[in-house]
């Protein structure tokens, strides 16, 4: 846990935040410091992890680290009214916490490099031989019962040519969330329905699967799976990715206890984003992964800061800041 007067100096105390949180959140506050870009406020009080809009907003943009992240999240939004993708603004802009940043951030110079994104991702999933495309907050189809009739949609989806054939990768990316908030509802049992076509659950595990903080996982891997078993989609293979960094307790311990409801295994993998941005820093000289690292998982940040001595302060706590949601996105129901 982070050093209460620690938090109050850099406007990063929120109630309600466990310690990852608190330290994620510090991590914002101290790298939006270290860039010298102005503190936003929420609730008509600064907050350390947020930016001020005259830097945030466009063209401005300086939540987004690179080129190639501010293309790629400036066509995403341009595109939502066709593709219905969930970009709510102004928290994209101004909310260094949430993790729809951290998805342009990561993918978007992959997304402008599909050689790039072939030599990063395959250190990860060895059988990718070609990267075809990478869409951020995608669908096959919202709300169609052909699929699972909800909202959900995959943060990051990259299509490849692979050791199977048309192959994609659906991702669900997490910093700071801890899969917590209101669960879908299924009061017909549509969601339980469509997992006992698939032989991949234990229906032993259907309640836990159905409640937090599983079900998110659980409906976005459902997604990949009807789209591996709809005829006219003409995928060979395909996986649902979890992806969190390595300091997420909560959703490392939901990942394994989410493996332990499968039967079979072989669509769903949990990655950590350091392993990834590793691999990132492996396939190209560039800086954007430094940075990327820089501005999300280095422990430096946050640790110089806390052990630094400062006189205790004694500020209130900062109401609730809703943050992003579960998955950067209101969940289905």
């Amino acid at each position: 846990m982070v050093r209460r007067d620690v938090l109050d100096a850099h406007r990063a105390r929120i109630r309600g935040d466990n310690p990852w949180q608190q330290r994620a959140r510090l991590h914002q506050a101290l790298w939006r410091e270290e860039q010298s870009l102005p503190i936003g406020r929420h609730d008509g009080e600064e907050l350390g992890s947020r930016l001020h809009a005259s830097v945030a907003d466009p063209p401005e943009l300086r939540n987004f680290l690179s080129p190639q992240a501010q293309d790629q999240v400036q066509q995403a939004v341009a595109d939502a009214p066709r593709t219905g993708a969930l970009l709510s603004r102004p928290r994209l802009w101004v909310d260094l916490l949430s993790s729809q940043p951290l998805c342009f951030n990561l993918f978007g110079p992959l997304a402008s490099d599909p050689t790039l994104a072939t030599a990063t991702l395959r250190l990860i999933w060895p059988d990718i031989r070609r990267v075809r495309d990478i869409r951020f907050e995608w669908s096959p189809g919202r709300g169609n019962p052909a699929y699972t009739a909800n909202r959900s949609a995959f943060d990051v989806f990259v299509e490849y040519d692979g050791d199977r054939g048309r192959s994609f990768l659906g991702i669900e990316v997490k910093y700071h969330e801890n899969l917590a908030g209101t669960p879908a509802s299924d009061k017909d049992g549509f969601y339980r329905t469509i997992a006992g076509r698939t032989a991949v659950f234990d229906e032993a595990s259907y309640p836990s699967l159905s409640t937090l903080p599983l079900q998110q996982i659980w409906l976005d891997h459902l997604l990949a799976l009807r789209m591996l078993d709809e005829p006219e989609d003409r995928w060979d293979a395909g996986t649902f990715v979890l992806l969190y960094p390595v300091g997420n307790e909560r959703c490392a311990t939901a990942a394994r206890a989410y493996r332990q409801c499968l039967t079979d295994g072989r669509t769903f993998e949990a990655h950590t984003l350091d392993a990834l941005v590793q691999a990132a820093s492996l396939a190209t000289t560039d800086s954007w992964p430094r940075d990327v690292y820089r501005r999300y998982l280095d422990p430096d940040l946050v640790n110089t800061a806390s052990t630094a001595s400062r006189d205790p302060v004694d500020r209130p706590a900062r109401p609730a800041d809703p943050g992003p949601r579960p998955s950067g996105r209101p969940v289905p129901g």
